[in-house]
């Protein structure tokens, strides 16, 4: 299994009222309950990750391994969605993505983007659509692998 996963709306919960905390390495400080839900899935499942944030490109795979592990994600693999030029939307990145992949793996996508709602019925099926003001929160979680 591969998550498909975004990091600001998920990891980091959208607080307008508050800057977010930072870490030595520059990057934000991930919610807790974010970090135990998405273990608790990369556990259950042996999922690795792959970047869909628009951070994804600023980080080597090296430094996101660093960036999980000081948060206290243990990641067992991690890729970064690639890039496609002419897309104008992270949904058509990810569409691309699953129509180009000769064996797309078993996956979950874990976002805040409500026009996610929009792919098709049998990849829509696949979304763990979070509360940018929330975040990946244990319920969440366990919808998710109630299903599995």
């Amino acid at each position: 299994m591969i998550i498909l996963l975004d990091i600001d709306g998920v990891m980091v919960p959208a607080q307008a009222w508050r800057q977010p905390e930072f870490l030595n390495d520059g990057f934000p400080v991930f919610a807790p309950g974010a970090v135990e839900a998405l273990q608790k899935i990369i556990d259950t499942t042996n999922a690795g990750i792959m970047l869909i944030t628009s951070h994804r490109f600023s980080y080597s795979i090296d430094e996101w391994h660093a960036i999980f592990k000081l948060r206290g994600i243990n990641a067992l693999s991690i890729e970064i969605l690639p890039q496609l030029k002419d897309a104008k939307t992270r949904k058509e990145e990810i569409l691309h993505w699953l129509n180009n992949t000769v064996q797309v793996p078993d996956f979950i996508l874990i976002d805040d983007d409500k026009s996610l709602n929009g792919l098709p019925e049998n990849q829509k099926a696949r979304l763990l659509l979070t509360s940018g003001s929330l975040g990946l929160t244990a319920d969440l979680a366990e919808q998710f692998l109630a299903k599995q």
